[in-house]
């Protein structure tokens, strides 16, 4: 088993994938975190200036709010599903609704369905109102379950 395999089954058994993402550099560059909420676990992206790709506007960057999408899909997987190695994506289709203002970004995801080697996730990014997303993703990650 993989180090960062068993770092995670260690953050899910705890309950706590925050640990996790804490690992991933990627997410630490951006100011990806996780945040619970109950038992669920939602993703958020912490604004800083860096994530601005429109300065005119100013907007949020559109790559950030895409790896925003992916990390809480996996992260959503890996908090579902038994995993015997991470989920990989297959595809993302990310359809961007309005622009990003310079401020944090909430997002959730759904298992759609879950078969034995590919699950289906949506994912719906917001700020201040859940019934005003500002991307949403659908993906189709390959996994490899317990």
């Amino acid at each position: 088993m993989s180090h960062t395999l068993k770092q995670l089954q260690e953050a899910r058994e705890r309950g706590d994938l925050r640990a996790f993402l804490r690992q991933i550099p990627y997410a630490a560059f951006l100011g990806l975190d996780l945040e619970m909420r109950g038992e669920e676990p939602y993703g958020l992206l912490r604004y800083s200036p860096e994530t601005i790709g429109n300065p005119l506007l100013p907007a949020l960057h559109g790559g950030v709010l895409c790896a925003l999408l992916e990390t809480t899909a996996i992260l959503q997987i890996a908090w579902e599903i038994e995993l015997l190695s991470l989920p990989k994506t297959i595809t993302l289709t990310v359809s961007y609704l309005r622009s990003g203002r310079p401020q944090d970004v909430l997002s959730k995801a759904r298992i759609t369905r879950q078969g034995r080697r590919v699950t289906s996730v949506h994912v719906e990014a917001w700020q201040d109102d859940r019934d005003r997303p500002i991307a949403v993703a659908t993906g189709q990650f390959k996994i490899h379950g317990a």
